[in-house]
């Protein structure tokens, strides 16, 4: 079991970019969490159902957010400016998370930039964060883990 586990170092978050995406790695990364996938239920109790129990069915699922920590590099941060500009603009774009190379696993999804933040401390780097709503059905490849 302990030799399957792989540490974090190598994860990348992948932003297309333009009409023809050209995926942009986004700098200086040192956290990504989600996505975070769930499915509300629909109640289809009916007076007569079995033993006083209430019974569901599945209704719509949600691919939840994705936030991003990281350094700020304002002159050579690639991606984060990106995330800026979509932020701005409100447009849909393509996302991916590629875990680290020897695990061939991957998100990919569409998504819409809903936080920028920067932040300044004075016994801290420079730092920014991000979070990604997903829009739509996500995609997991598994890898072999080779």
């Amino acid at each position: 079991m302990s030799d399957d586990v792989k540490r974090a170092l190598g994860t990348k978050l992948k932003v297309g970019k333009g009409p023809t995406p050209t995926p942009v790695a986004v700098a200086g990364l040192t956290s990504i969490s989600g996505l975070e996938l769930s499915a509300d239920t629909i109640d289809t109790t009916t007076l007569d159902s079995d033993g006083g129990y209430r019974t569901f069915i599945a209704g719509f699922k949600d691919a939840g957010e994705v936030s991003l920590e990281g350094y700020l590099i304002p002159t050579t941060g690639k991606g984060q400016k990106e995330l800026y500009e979509l932020f701005e603009s409100g447009d849909t774009e393509d996302f991916t998370i590629e875990f680290p190379p020897e695990t061939g696993t991957k998100w990919e999804f569409k998504g819409v930039v809903t936080g920028f933040s920067t932040s300044a401390d004075l016994e801290d780097p420079l730092s920014f964060s991000a979070t990604i709503k997903v829009s739509g059905k996500p995609t997991l490849t598994v890898g072999t883990g080779e």
